[in-house]
């Protein structure tokens, strides 16, 4: 089980955003590259990097502060990244640079041809981000909620061939309310790619239930605000996972 901390890039500093709302964030860091430093060294296996601005601008943004996260980590963890992703360039550009994992959300939903192709493209590279409320789409940086159901969807891009499902319950992101288990657990089950829980993660209690439903197809949970706020030590909740998932 991987606990992945999240890097939130806005205007190149790392913050993190309640319920996905631009007004609502809280700068936690100037230096993005040395937060990134710090999770690794705190026995991160994996990072989440999103580019905030590039998710709402539709272009990448933040590159320089990717680009700065990528050289301080050094090729040690896999780095996942989202936000502002719409062209196969870009894909390429960006796993060029070092990144391992791309992850398209909004365009994915939007424009399913270019996913279809980001796939062909780059076989085992491209995650998809699925951000969901009550069982429906959200797509715009949540802004609008679609009528696709969120299991119909991920089981046609499943079908593309994309390597994984990152799953946001947007109701609870940023919230410190807990991880949405059951809903996690309905879409994994769907699928026989695994799921990365987002959103909601607020202590070790909620690492014990990700644990419990490890089997079931949930590979992983991104942390952000609860790993920056303390009422998760990330350290400690990697190494619980670790135990648990007997790793």
């Amino acid at each position: 089980m991987l606990i992945i901390p999240a890097i939130d890039l806005k205007d190149g500093h790392c913050v993190r955003l309640k319920q996905g709302l631009m007004e609502e964030s809280t700068v936690f860091s100037e230096d993005p590259a040395a937060m990134a430093r710090h999770w690794v060294d705190r026995g991160g296996k994996r990072l989440h990097l999103v580019d905030l601005n590039g998710a709402f601008a539709g272009k990448p943004v933040n590159e320089g502060a990717i680009k700065s996260i990528v050289e301080a980590v050094g090729g040690d963890i896999p780095i996942q990244l989202g936000g502002g992703i719409r062209d196969l360039e870009t894909i390429e550009r960006y796993l060029d640079n070092g990144i391992s994992y791309v992850i398209i959300g909004t365009a994915a939903v939007k424009n399913p041809g270019f996913l279809h192709e980001a796939c062909y493209a780059f076989p085992g590279q491209i995650m998809v981000g699925l951000d969901a409320k009550d069982g429906k789409v959200a797509v715009d940086g949540w802004s609008k909620l679609t009528g696709h159901d969120v299991i119909d969807l991920a089981k046609k891009f499943q079908d593309y061939g994309v390597e994984s499902v990152v799953y946001t319950d947007i109701g609870r992101d940023g919230m410190l309310t807990g991880v949405n288990i059951e809903a996690t657990v309905a879409l994994a089950q769907a699928l026989t790619i695994p799921v990365i829980a987002s959103g909601g993660i607020t202590n070790l209690d909620d690492v014990r239930k990700l644990c419990a439903v490890e089997s079931e197809g949930v590979m992983g949970a991104i942390t952000g605000r609860a790993i920056y706020e303390g009422t998760l030590d990330f350290a400690a909740a990697q190494k619980l996972a670790d135990e648990l998932s007997g790793a």
